[in-house]
């Protein structure tokens, strides 16, 4: 369904930094990084789509994040989500709701909000039960 998601920023070197630790701890690698351009995009483990790519609007404006747009990363369990909000906000991000349930959404909804530096909204979330070890 999607090939890709762009967000814009002021500061590439602020926000590659920001977003590197958080790609990482998701498990999609950088596909390519270009500081000259400046871009970078990440990819899923495996390769394929879609993309996360951040860099400087294309028109040359300022980026500004647009309210009621919110890009929502699936993690591999809540864990990660824990330590993904963590990193954001050692990073220069800002809460927009802590890591926990949201049975508003379903009864296993695990997820986490942040604003990146530049004001963009991220979810990073879960879907599944928590398996207990047999």
């Amino acid at each position: 369904m999607f090939s890709h998601f762009h967000v814009g920023t002021n500061d590439f070197e602020r926000a590659f930094n920001f977003y590197a630790p958080i790609m990482e701890a998701l498990g999609n690698p950088i596909r390519f990084c270009d500081h000259a351009k400046p871009w970078a995009g990440w990819q899923p483990l495996g390769g394929g789509h879609p993309l996360f790519l951040l860099g400087k609007p294309f028109d040359g404006e300022v980026a500004l994040p647009g309210n009621g747009q919110m890009i929502a990363f699936l993690a591999p369990d809540r864990v990660t989500i824990d330590r993904i909000h963590a990193l954001a906000l050692a990073g220069g991000g800002r809460c927009e709701g802590r890591p926990g349930l949201r049975p508003h959404y379903h009864p296993n909804y695990y997820g986490a909000y942040f604003r990146d530096p530049d004001g963009n909204k991220i979810c990073v979330c879960h879907h599944d039960p928590v398996v207990s070890p047999a």
